[in-house]
């Protein structure tokens, strides 16, 4: 099996209602006649927040389940919420797996104010 590719995965803001914020479903897996390509995956293995505010503290929280999702008991990597003081960042780094059916999807206490940059590897099964 080939290696995982890495993904480049452009900062985005976290938007102030729950919002998509990454998925890696192909609408079509059709392929050249005799081959049909499977669903990819990701890997996620670094994620940093950063509030671009240089005036005041805010929040994010972050989800991994269903599109536009944000139920209590799927937070991901900060359970509960991250607090970031004025222009400051936190880090996240691990191994998560997201298949095609996976969203993650965040939610910031003010819109554009708080980027999110994810590092991740690609990979078809």
């Amino acid at each position: 099996m080939a290696p995982n590719k890495i993904l480049n995965i452009q900062p985005q803001f976290v938007p102030s209602a729950a919002g998509n914020l990454l998925n890696c479903n192909i609408t079509s897996v059709a392929g050249p006649v005799g081959f049909t390509a499977t669903q990819p995956y990701l890997i996620v293995t670094h994620v940093r927040v950063t509030n671009n505010d240089s005036g005041a503290s805010h929040t994010v929280k972050l989800f991994k389940g269903a599109t536009g999702g944000s139920a209590a008991g799927t937070e991901i990597f900060w359970a509960g919420g991250a607090a970031l003081s004025a222009s400051n960042w936190l880090d996240w780094f691990g191994k998560v797996r997201f298949d095609s059916a996976d969203f993650l999807t965040g939610i910031a206490d003010v819109a554009s104010k708080v980027t999110i940059e994810i590092d991740a590897e690609i990979g078809f099964s």
